[in-house]
């Protein structure tokens, strides 16, 4: 089943890499580089699944995390170098619904995603 997962992130080799991954498993994909275009794409795209970096231009991850939630249930995986214990609990308390520390796997990233969106299915 093809879902729209939307990129926000604003390294060009990460952003790269996941647009590459997302579509070999049949996804759509959108893709904001910085925190002002990432609300954006969300409020016009309705994306069934954000991954969203916290370190961006413009708008950090953290605001665009607590602004979406406010509007949306869309699940959020945020990826992010910040991995100290305080952030990634600060994400979840934001509403994301992961976090995952770069580096990381590709095929764990894969298994979160399917996890979330096979969670939003049961919901709808």
């Amino acid at each position: 089943m093809t879902h729209k997962i939307l990129i926000a992130d604003d390294e060009p080799n990460i952003v790269i890499s996941l647009e590459f991954l997302m579509k070999r498993e049949g996804h759509a994909v959108s893709i904001a580089r910085d925190g002002p275009s990432a609300l954006e794409a969300i409020r016009s795209t309705r994306p069934d699944l954000v991954l969203l970096d916290v370190m961006m231009p413009g708008l950090q991850g953290w605001e665009v995390c607590r602004e979406l939630r406010r509007e949306s249930a869309v699940p959020i995986l945020m990826l992010t170098a910040r991995g100290e214990e305080l952030d990634r609990v600060l994400g979840l308390e934001l509403g994301a619904d992961d976090y995952i520390v770069k580096p990381f796997g590709f095929r764990e990233l894969l298994a979160r995603i399917r996890a979330n969106l096979r969670r939003m299915a049961l919901l709808q």
